[in-house]
Order: C-alpha cells, then sequence, then structure tokens
C-alpha cells in the first residue's frame, strides 16, 4: 500500500491544514490545486514529504491518478451542494479509494449510489468527513447509552470572527438562506434556512445567535440514532452580521428573486471588515436530551462543547479525513462501498488528534 495522500485543494482552507498534518505524520502528500506558485509555496513550507502539482480537477484527474497511484484522494474543493459525483467516479476507475468533506446534505445523503461501483472496484468512497456528520454522530454514539431514547438532540458551530473562513463555505450557506428546507424525520414544519434564531451559551465565549441550517445530519442521525427530534443550527459571533443575515433571509423567504450564492465573495470580503471588532475563538455545542437509561422516567440531558481559540477553529473539520487518510496509508482500510462518514471516527480519536492548549472541551450531564 503506497504511503502516499492526493489532496484536492490543498492549499485552501481546510487542504493546507490536512496537508501539513498528513506530512507531519510522515506521510507523502501531493499537493494539487489550480496555482503551481501557491501548490509549491505549501510544498516548501512543509519539506521533503510534500510534492506540489497543478493539473484541472476533474479533468486531468485519472491521468495524475494513475501516475502517481496514491493510497487515497481527499476533495476539499467546495461548495458541495450543486456538484455531481464525477470525481468520486474517477477515483473508483482509477482503484483509488475517496474521501470528501462535503457538508452538503444532498451530496453527502446520496453518496451511496455508487456503492456497487466501489465494492466492485474494491475501494472505499466516503463522504461527509468533516464536523457534520463525522463529529456530531461521534458525539451522538459516545454518550447514546447513557438514553433510553434521545427525544431531542440541539446542536450548532459558531466560528469566530477573525477565524479563517473559506469563499467555498460561505457559498454552501448562502446557497440556502431562507429558503425551505428539504423535509426531514421529527419535523412536520416548514424550516427556513438562517432562520428560528436563538442564542446559545457557550464556556468561556458568552452567548452567541444561531439560525437553521441545512446538514446531511438532518437525515442521517434520527435513522442511525432513532432521534425524535433534531435542530442544527450555525451562527455569525458578531450580532449586526448575524442579524443582518438573518434579515436577508427574510427577503429571500418573502420572493426576492435572487441568488445570494452569487454574492459569495462581495459579502465574505465585508465580512472580513468587521474582523477587528470580534475574536478568533469558537465552539461547537451538541445538547442530547432524552430518558436515562439508568431511570426512564427522568429525563436527562448531556452537554458536550468544544472551543477553538486563536483561529484555530477551522482545524476540527478536517480531523476525520486527517485520520481516515492515515488509516488508508497504512493499509488499515475502512470496508468497502460508497458511504456517509458516520461510526467510522470514535470521539476519543477525534479528541486526541486536537490536543492541545488551543481546544478545550466541556461537557455535563443534567
Amino acid at each position: 500500500m503506497p504511503n502516499k495522500i492526493m489532496v484536492l485543494g490543498g492549499y485552501g482552507n481546510f487542504g493546507k491544514r490536512i496537508s501539513r498534518a498528513l506530512a507531519a505524520k510522515g506521510i507523502d502528500v501531493l499537493i494539487v490545486g489550480r496555482s503551481l506558485e501557491k501548490s509549491k509555496r505549501l510544498a516548501d513550507e512543509i519539506g521533503h514529504h510534500a510534492t506540489p502539482l497543478c493539473f484541472s480537477v476533474p479533468d486531468d484527474l485519472g491521468q495524475f491518478l494513475a501516475e502517481h497511484r496514491p493510497a487515497a484522494v481527499i476533495n476539499t474543493v467546495g461548495p458541495f451542494q450543486h456538484q455531481g459525483y464525477e470525481t468520486a467516479r474517477i477515483a473508483i476507475e482509477c482503484g483509488v479509494n475517496y474521501v470528501d468533506l462535503a457538508d452538503g446534505r444532498e451530496f453527502v445523503c446520496g453518496i451511496s449510489e455508487l456503492d456497487a461501483l466501489a465494492k466492485n472496484a474494491g475501494v472505499a468512497v466516503i463522504s461527509g468527513a468533516s464536523t457534520v456528520p463525522a463529529l456530531s454522530d461521534a458525539v451522538v454514539s459516545e454518550y447514546r447509552g447513557e438514553f433510553s431514547s434521545i427525544q431531542n438532540l440541539k446542536y450548532g458551530i459558531s466560528p469566530g470572527q477573525g477565524a479563517e473562513r473559506g469563499l467555498a463555505t460561505t457559498q454552501g450557506i448562502l446557497s440556502y438562506v431562507g429558503k425551505p428546507l428539504a423535509p426531514f424525520p421529527s419535523i412536520k414544519r416548514r424550516v427556513f434556512g438562517w432562520q428560528n434564531i436563538y442564542r446559545q451559551p457557550y464556556p468561556g465565549l458568552g452567548k452567541r445567535w444561531m439560525a437553521n441550517c441545512d446538514i446531511p445530519d438532518l437525515d442521517l442521525l434520527p435513522k442511525r440514532h432513532n432521534i425524535k427530534t433534531i435542530q442544527f443550527s450555525a451562527g455569525l459571533e458578531l450580532a449586526p452580521l448575524h442579524l443582518g443575515l438573518w434579515a436577508l433571509s427574510w427577503i429571500i423567504r418573502l420572493g426576492l428573486p435572487v441568488e445570494l450564492k452569487n454574492f459569495a465573495a462581495p459579502l465574505l470580503s465585508v465580512s472580513n471588515w468587521f474582523n477587528r471588532f470580534g475574536s478568533s475563538d469558537g465552539g461547537m455545542h451538541v445538547v442530547i436530551a432524552g430518558p436515562s437509561a439508568s431511570d426512564p422516567t427522568k429525563t436527562i440531558e448531556r452537554h458536550w462543547f468544544i472551543i477553538a481559540k486563536n483561529g484555530d477553529g477551522p482545524h476540527i473539520p478536517t480531523i476525520p479525513a486527517i485520520l481516515l487518510a492515515q488509516r488508508f496509508a497504512t493499509g488499515n482500510l475502512p470496508p468497502t462501498g460508497a458511504y456517509p462518514c458516520l461510526g467510522l471516527v470514535s470521539l476519543s480519536d477525534y479528541v486526541c488528534e486536537l490536543e492541545g492548549p488551543n481546544f478545550e472541551v466541556v461537557t455535563e450531564r443534567r
């Protein structure tokens, strides 16, 4: 098994973190991007475990996979909300394992359409190796045994204003702001993107505004863990920005014929103007509620938080891909087939990979 991983978007917001982490583990990294200069710059920074590559994806992917024969290809090139599976199909055709960081609901949930092809090729095709659904599932799996059933899962993410934000992530969120989300288990009324706002307290960060987001968990986790109701939200640290986007969501909901995702670049630039007014600290919260396994007459709650400081929040979504890539590179292979990233990364392994002064996990049972 080759000790080599190809990272598409290898010098981008998430790709550069994955490339650095894998090289630090002694794994050879192929850094792929549209700019050879940027790819070389990162490769020079990393050292002898990094090789810069520049080619068009997916057009030239097959040629370079055949030439370099990596153990796996990691796709960080979003947004995935409106992408097809051509990149994954090319990997399958070349007999190369595939992992992506997608959080697009339809994309991740639909990856199983490639299951037969992947099994026939003897490769694993894993979608959603990111905060959702990989980390969220790991948290629920860790504490599932405390409950006789899970009545409610309410969770979300609030990055720091100063943390690095990618254009693809911004485009992904803007693609559904103000639009009705597809129905999902436990919800009988319509739910709209970036609405149903509320304030969530975080240890050491204070309260953050939250709003509805569309993610694959809405379909995957209720079925996997028999959850009665589920709500996922995200939030911006600065109230004017969060509430401004909330106001835009109402304009879209009322029928303004505008695709906000087309304005992602200027809106991201405007957002960056406000960095001096915020912090670089963010967090994720997970609140699980239901009858206690030891006493079903008593309702309990498990509160779990991870706090990221000094701009290190964007490292959290990269952990599942890093851990999976390490498995591929060392021959500890996941099952063949195409499936979402569920049950592949334990919470303990996830937290261990994040150990350091800029990360803190807080958990309590109520």
